[in-house]
């Protein structure tokens, strides 16, 4: 009866550390020392703070002083406050846990430990990996104990523990970001396969004449929300910005796609920068010369852009912090993109309760503070509400953001992605509107609101200035300054238009010859 009542307590808690030993006769795997130097280093180094935090967990330290120093050292840092010995234990006293976690002076021994911060990443892969193992072995004695339980489901229990050994790995071996050169070579190994088979703008510019105008460019410290309905074209108008800004004018750009692999998303790149059809690449059909000397051109230029894309899936607002400083440190991005807004996650206190339209607004407030601690404008794509599909005009409007009206309320930049031609309605006041796209600026905390239309060409998913030949000409009438510092500073400066008689440019580059060694693109 009392094995019986232990298997039942295996079955319902999570086994301890000490219920291990007890099991085994053996210390769980650990590596005390390690830990004590990355909590020393964390406190000494604010690079090593910023490096390694993200990829840290509580688990991660065996000592359960070591977890509350951690606990006090991440309230901190997500906090946006100073990490150092005074502070943690004023946080660890703040909750009531200096004592468990040893008291004030072995929080200050910590630092005696550290040798030197630079090798603070190697150690914390060397905690992961310990981490894995006592959770490996936790997994294995718990099904070992479920197993000879008469009353188990041997399919739940397979279910349950396969289920349980992926979150070993997904939750400590993240997928970082890519920098799209790495990408690269793999996306064209996949085509090559497939074929083989059956005014003066001041801030970041997005290659859009008319939205530059409008907003003077992306402002640093803002967040811009690009907000439609399906299939309207989300991801392609991102990608038609973060194309434009990293390639025509040399900014490095960060992309979290949330819904996409990143050779996805680069697939979609070189279909639309050498305008071939995505659908064609994908399927593998056959390309004929200028074709390939086309896609192998393009290929090029955008290997050498500075383009960083993160795929990781169900990102937090805590990893993509972490992880936007730590890009902004080391490749010094202008901008970030993300994805979209509905399949992050908050973390910790945040969702807690379950109520998601608060942790929508959570994430909202966030992104917020991201853009202006890093200082750089944060692109957020968000879905909107089935409300749009009820009324007899579809346009979307402020009302329609899905599952939070603070998204509205953070916003310096709210726009909508409107194509009427999805509805069937294939004239307007403006014209036609067979390929076309208007981008609505319904909210501008710093400008003007209105329409802008852009021509989509849905068939290599990108998004072109109206009247623009082709994409390449979009830098051809702008002097930029592409001479960014590490804080962000630099401008655009276009000249305005609006006193120079019009330009015979034809509507569309359908008969454009990309093969041409003369042609601009």
């Amino acid at each position: 009866m009392e094995t019986m009542n232990t298997e039942r307590t295996f079955r319902k808690k999570r086994l301890s550390n000490e219920q291990l030993i007890s099991i085994h006769g053996k210390i769980p795997p650990q590596a005390l020392e390690m830990e004590e130097a990355v909590l020393g280093a964390l406190m000494l180094d604010s690079n090593a703070l910023t490096n390694t935090i993200e990829m840290l967990q509580r688990g991660f330290f065996y000592k359960e002083d070591h977890q509350h120093v951690f606990d006090a050292i991440r309230k901190l840092f997500e906090k946006g406050k100073q990490v150092d010995i005074l502070t943690v234990t004023q946080q660890l006293s703040a909750d009531g846990t200096l004592e468990k976690a040893g008291g004030a002076f072995y929080i200050a021994s910590l630092t005696s430990h550290v040798v030197s911060a630079a090798h603070i990443e190697n150690h914390a892969h060397v905690l992961a990996e310990k981490f894995m193992q006592r959770e490996l072995i936790r997994i294995a004695t718990e099904t070992l104990h479920d197993s000879y339980e008469a009353t188990t489901d041997v399919l739940d229990l397979l279910d349950r523990t396969e289920q349980r050994l992926l979150e070993v790995s997904d939750k400590n071996l993240h997928s970082d970001y890519h920098q799209i050169g790495e990408l690269m070579d793999e996306a064209v190994t996949r085509i090559e396969t497939a074929q083989k088979s059956d005014d003066k703008t001041v801030g970041i510019p997005t290659g859009f004449t008319d939205l530059d105008r409008m907003t003077a460019g992306l402002q640093r410290g803002t967040l811009v929300i690009v907000a439609a309905r399906p299939a309207m074209g989300k991801t392609a108008f991102a990608l038609s910005m973060v194309r434009n800004m990293a390639v025509d004018f040399q900014c490095p750009v960060a992309f979290f796609s949330l819904e996409m692999t990143a050779v996805e998303l680069v697939m979609r790149l070189i279909a639309s920068e050498s305008n071939i059809n995505n659908e064609r690449l994908k399927k593998g059909e056959a390309l004929n010369s200028w074709e390939k000397e086309q896609l192998k051109s393009k290929v090029e230029v955008l290997k050498n852009a500075p383009i960083y894309i993160d795929d990781t899936p169900q990102l937090s607002i805590f990893e993509l912090r972490a992880k936007c400083r730590r890009l902004k440190q080391r490749f010094g991005i202008k901008a970030v993109f993300i994805d979209y807004l509905q399949l992050m996650h908050a973390t910790g206190d945040m969702n807690r309760n379950g109520n998601r339209e608060q942790e929508i607004s959570t994430i909202s407030r966030q992104l917020k503070a991201l853009s202006k601690e890093l200082d750089i404008p944060v692109v957020a794509l968000s879905q909107l509400s089935r409300q749009v599909e009820q009324r007899p005009e579809k346009r979307p409007q402020l009302s329609d953001l899905r599952e939070s009206g603070a998204i509205e309320q953070d916003a310096d930049i709210v726009s909508f992605i409107f194509r009427p031609e999805y509805y069937n309605v294939t004239e307007d006041a403006k014209g036609s509107t067979i390929g076309m796209a208007d981008i609505i600026i319904a909210k501008h905390r710093a400008g003007s609101v209105g329409d802008i239309r852009l021509r989509f060409k849905k068939e290599v998913t990108r998004f072109e200035n109206t009247g623009i030949a082709e994409p390449d000409s979009y830098g051809s009438a702008l002097q930029a300054n592409t001479n960014f510092d590490n804080n962000g500073n630099g401008a655009l400066i276009m000249q305005s238009k609006m006193n120079q008689a019009p330009q015979q440019l034809p509507d569309d580059n359908s008969d454009l010859d990309f093969g041409n060694e003369e042609s601009p693109v």
